[in-house]
């Protein structure tokens, strides 16, 4: 019973021995597990840690960049609480900038302006306005007054500084301009005027003042290179614009009288308002205006004509320096005189009593003759085509 109970013990030793060895092989192998196991418990927590910046770091460069499938595990929270920090930022950049610019102004003023020289700066006294009185003898004046190649009317002229002045065109106010600081002005219609004959005056306005000078201006049907304009002074006229082309009946002498007086008179049609002279066989014998309506009546004692003799009549016409623009040459035969003591005349449109005596009679205070034999009761009014006769005898 002992043996069997040693055996048995024995047995059990041993098997108790041989457990003990199981149990030290297996706490083996278990550490070593342990360790990696706590490696890779390392490398993944360096991992994820590593993952956690890159994240974190991709997160700041793209936290208001447009969501991707990479990136939609990101914490929205986060990404929104960025956004509205750099929001805030940026909504606060322009009083952050004031401050930064009054901080430089500060700095400026205390630091810098105060060791500078002081500045005086004068400032010129303003004098007071001058208001400038108008004097009665200062009036308008013509410069210019010209006819353009559309028809149109350029005048200039000058009076007192920043006065209003207006244009007359046949005693009738037409426009009303301003002068300029020297006074000047000019005055341009839009409308061409219609061929015929215009007078211009110049009116001076508060108080109204009148120019001296007028201004005569003859608009052809042939253009403005047959046009005429002429200044009209008391001391003369002058041509401001002179006809650059004539044509056939700028100049005419219609009818040519010899008078049993020795006296010659000529009438025809020329520009208005300038000068026809006339001269037989080169011997100047006098000169005369065309009127308005074109018409001119010119006579002159030339002495006894011999009958059957040739004689030169020249008739020219003078522009406002006194140059020849036309003329005009009539080579005629005296013939011999009819004894008769009177001549006829054909009353022109302008014509008057008084010229017509002067012509034919050499006063014009004799206009009453020709009333009296025509039986005119007012010398004053007759008329265009109205045929008149002019007793002559000596």
């Amino acid at each position: 019973m002992s043996k069997k109970y040693l055996i048995l013990s024995t047995g059990g030793f041993n098997m108790v021995k041989k457990n003990n060895s199981n149990t030290n092989m297996g706490r083996t192998k278990r550490s070593t597990d342990d360790l990696i196991n706590d490696a890779i418990a390392q490398q993944n927590d360096w991992q994820e840690n590593r993952r956690e910046y890159t994240r974190g770091f991709l997160k700041s460069l793209n936290m208001f960049a447009r969501k991707s499938p990479e990136n939609e595990s990101v914490d929205k929270a986060e990404i929104e609480k960025a956004r509205n920090r750099r929001t805030g930022l940026v909504a606060y950049w322009f009083p952050i900038a004031c401050a930064i610019i009054v901080i430089f102004i500060a700095i400026w003023v205390a630091f810098i302006r105060t060791n500078a020289q002081p500045r005086v700066v004068v400032v010129p006294a303003i004098p007071a306005p001058v208001v400038q009185e108008i004097k009665r003898d200062t009036v308008p004046t013509f410069d210019i007054v010209r006819i353009e190649k559309d028809g149109n009317i350029v005048i200039a002229g000058r009076w007192l500084p920043h006065q209003n002045i207006s244009i007359m065109v046949n005693n009738k106010i037409i426009a009303t301009e301003r002068t300029d600081y020297s006074g000047e002005f000019v005055y341009a219609p839009t409308t061409p005027f219609a061929p015929g004959n215009y007078t211009i005056a110049l009116l001076g306005t508060d108080p109204e003042i009148k120019s001296d000078d007028k201004v005569f201006i003859f608009v052809s049907d042939k253009g403005h290179e047959n046009s005429i304009s002429l200044l009209m002074t008391k001391d003369g006229s002058t041509l401001l614009q002179a006809p650059t082309m004539l044509h056939d009946g700028d100049l005419v002498v219609s009818k040519i009288d010899y008078l049993d007086t020795g006296r010659i008179v000529v009438t025809g049609d020329a520009f208005p308002r300038l000068r026809v002279s006339m001269a037989l066989d080169g011997k100047y014998m006098g000169f005369a205006r065309v009127s308005d309506h074109r018409h001119f009546g010119l006579g002159a004692d030339v002495g006894e004509l011999e009958s059957g003799r040739e004689y030169e009549l020249a008739v020219r016409l003078h522009d406002g320096d006194g140059h020849a623009v036309a003329t005009v040459k009539h080579n005629f035969v005296m013939p011999e005189m009819t004894g008769d003591d009177d001549t006829f005349y054909t009353v022109r449109r302008g014509d008057c009593l008084w010229i017509i005596a002067r012509n034919f009679l050499r006063r014009g205070v004799l206009f009453s003759i020709i009333a009296e034999r025509n039986n005119i009761e007012n010398p004053d009014l007759i008329y265009p085509k109205q045929l008149l006769q002019i007793p002559t005898k000596k």
